[in-house]
């Protein structure tokens, strides 16, 4: 068998099984007996329950809401809080909260019995909206007033201080909307018994994350629960809490009924009833002198929740550390605040609450840039963040920044100063220019102090089988891990073994989530396969390793303060667009990005991060509307929620810088976050350049354009 090298292109283990469509997703499992499930949701945004009519039932369908959680069980989902409830009780938060789940084995007669239920409510004026929150004009959700939570990150002198003596402070509002994942599968989940314990099968990004949040309903400990990961086309984040949203229900009526069930989305149900990006709204107050160099910047950063807390506090974090994005500016004062609303709870979307801020500050330079008369990408320039330079949390950038270098790639690919010079504001054709980070991991000490994360590599004769629980959903880390360990071991991909995690049979990792997985679980299967190598000679052996974090580098979780990140993968985006003036419609022409993930593990896997991550970011800022103006989603179809495809925009040209990383497998850094942060700044200022025109809010479709223009 040859070895594999960590520079060989690898053909992904996945790619034949899913393209000749043999892969076995979770609506393909069928066990004997199984039954299928529909959740009864609330069709309001805020209210109380007066009366659930429920149809007769035919025998064989039952339906179970809260009243038949045991006495020892309590109706919460443990997720970083536990105040997301498994079934309303008495009241309804937002519409598609669970009220019950009615199953039974056909699935026509499902739909026939779910029509005929009948929930009469005493409506309440609900909280849609951050502006809604604030105002706190209707009875609060959230303490006395919305806030759900909360942080302040600052550096500097006194930001009010500084702002007095500037010459102008530009006060600046930027906002971004709703994001739907569009995962190729929909969610689902199976619950059954196995050999007398539970055991739930999911599509899920994080199997730990589910027996955690959901075994209190019973009474019982994580570990009276088995969570199976299924093959899962796609999540973005939007499989990392919801998933226990489908499980808990799945779990009581398991209790009672003790057949298999299986719960599956449609698309329709999958738009309207899952959880989507934080909604944000950015403000600035930024000082600068009579020449435009800023001084210092007051910033609020508000996002939308929804009814419960799900991920948001720490998206919030994140969303605040990113604030400044690539730059050091000399005093800066970050208010961040978590809304609650009666909509739907945000949760984790790829990004993780970066893509806002830095998207607002992108575009708030542009702007300051362009009233000073400036170049934007030349005004940028001189406030790149250097090796050294104290970041919004008083910690240190530890690594080279090589952001000169990348800013260097996109220009001249794109021939970006000259059309930037020639093509000016308001010809119809512009050309935009972005800069952007994204911290790798889990934030300050969250992976040594919280998460722990643990691998371990077993040999069998010539066969060695990595045990943890990340999981494939489309990224690649079921190709690249292996890789890691067969080029650390010096043996072929054949002789690695890495399939979907079985909570009951591998040690917990960590979720698969925040730029982790090849960074630190990577670093955790190269550190296992070095410690491998020395019993090469042994038929049988076990190797098993934990997370241990480089010394010299705090962090005080109470306060926020220190290195918040040991490293970040950096990015730079040009696009260039053309608009017809006479129907607003945009052709992008040209994108350009350089990145800087330390040393890429496989280039065909970062090949389609790069242009999968550009293309969502694109549609980000373009075309992905979602409106929620009463609790209810308008949109809840792919007919009338637009999403790019490869005819939307042209062949991407992308770049590389190496910077190898030290603490991560072969140099390598996190990435499948950080391609997504950038290019709709760049898409939205080259749109801002064609036209003449000033865009404060994303997305941008078509429609909205000629609102900006009047």
């Amino acid at each position: 068998m040859s070895v594999t090298h960590i520079d060989d292109k690898i053909k992904r283990v996945d790619a034949v099984e899913k393209a000749r469509g043999e892969a076995i997703y979770l609506a393909d499992l069928k066990f004997d007996s199984m039954l299928y499930s529909r959740l009864i949701r609330s069709t309001i945004a805020r209210g109380r329950i007066d009366r659930i009519k429920v149809p007769s039932l035919p025998d064989g369908y039952y339906f179970i809401s809260a009243k038949d959680i045991p006495e020892n069980g309590k109706n919460a989902l443990k997720m970083i809080a536990d105040d997301w409830r498994c079934f309303a009780d008495g009241d309804v938060k937002y519409v598609g909260e669970t009220i019950g789940i009615l199953f039974g084995s056909d699935r026509g007669v499902l739909d026939k019995l779910y029509k005929e239920f009948e929930i009469t409510y005493t409506e309440e004026t609900p909280v849609v909206t951050i502006d809604d929150a604030i105002k706190n004009e209707a009875a609060p959700l959230c303490k006395e007033n919305n806030i759900m939570c909360s942080l302040v990150s600052d550096k500097g002198e006194d930001i009010n201080e500084v702002l007095s003596k500037a010459a102008e402070v530009i006060e600046e509002t930027i906002e971004t909307g709703f994001q739907e994942h569009v995962h190729l599968e929909t969610n689902g989940a199976i619950a059954t018994i196995e050999d007398g314990r539970y055991v739930i099968y999911a599509s899920a990004q994080c199997p730990f994350y589910i027996r955690k949040s959901i075994c209190g309903l019973l009474g019982l400990n994580p570990e009276d629960i088995v969570v199976k990961q299924t093959v899962t086309g796609g999540a973005f984040g939007g499989k990392e809490h919801f998933p226990d949203v489908l499980a808990g229900p799945l779990l009581l009526a398991e209790s009672i009924i003790k057949k298999p069930i299986q719960l599956s989305f449609d698309r329709e149900e999958d738009m309207l009833y899952s959880v989507k990006r934080h909604p944000s709204k950015i403000m600035f107050r930024t000082g600068v002198d009579s020449d435009g160099n800023i001084l210092g910047s007051d910033i609020k950063v508000y996002y939308n929740c929804g009814a419960y807390l799900s991920s948001s506090y720490v998206v919030l974090q994140r969303g605040v550390f990113h604030a400044n994005g690539v730059y050091n500016f000399p005093s800066t004062r970050i208010e961040g605040y978590g809304m609650a609303t009666n909509t739907f709870p945000s949760c984790a979307f790829r990004g993780f609450g970066a893509p806002q801020t830095i998207f607002a500050i992108e575009t708030h330079l542009d702007h300051i840039a362009r009233k000073f008369g400036y170049d934007p990408a030349i005004y940028k320039k001189k406030y790149f963040l250097k090796k050294g330079d104290e970041t919004v949390t008083e910690g240190h950038i530890i690594e080279d920044v090589k952001l000169p270098e990348m800013m260097e790639q996109i220009t001249s690919a794109s021939d970006y100063y000259r059309k930037s010079a020639e093509y000016g504001y308001g010809s119809g054709r512009g050309i935009g220019i972005s800069f952007y980070n994204h911290g790798g991991a889990f934030t300050g000490n969250g992976e040594q102090a919280i998460i722990k994360g643990r691998l371990k590599l077993v040999k069998d004769g010539d066969k060695f089988t990595v045990l943890c629980g990340q999981t494939e959903m489309g990224q690649g880390f079921r190709t690249a891990l292996r890789k890691i360990v067969a080029s650390t071991l010096e043996v072929g991909m054949d002789e690695v073994v890495f399939d979907a995690p079985n909570t009951d049979l591998v040690p917990d990792s960590g979720p698969t989530a925040a730029s982790r997985s090849t960074m630190i679980v990577g670093n955790l299967g190269y550190r296992a396969a070095l410690l491998m190598k020395e019993k090469m000679n042994e038929e049988h052996a076990e190797v098993e390793v934990q997370y241990e974090h480089p010394e010299g580098h705090p962090w005080d979780q109470s306060t926020f303060k220190g290195d918040a990140y040991l490293g970040y993968g950096w990015g730079a985006a040009c696009v260039e667009v053309e608009v017809d003036k006479l129907t607003n419609e945009v052709t992008v022409k040209g994108v350009w990005t350089s990145h800087d993930i330390g040393k890429p593990i496989d280039e065909l896997i970062v090949h389609g991060q790069v242009n999968g991550g550009v293309m969502q970011s694109l549609g980000y800022a373009a075309m992905e509307k979602m409106e929620n103006t009463t609790g209810h989603f308008k949109q809840s179809s792919m007919s009338d929620y637009v999403i790019p495809t490869s005819m939307d925009f042209p062949k991407q040209e992308y770049f590389f810088v190496d910077n190898p990383y030290p603490w991560g497998p072969f140099g390598a850094k996190g990435m499948g976050e950080l391609v997504f942060n950038g290019t709709d700044a760049a898409y939205v200022d080259a749109v801002e350049r064609a036209l003449g025109i000033t865009c404060t809010k994303i997305p941008i479709p078509v429609e909205d354009i000629e609102g900006l223009r009047r």
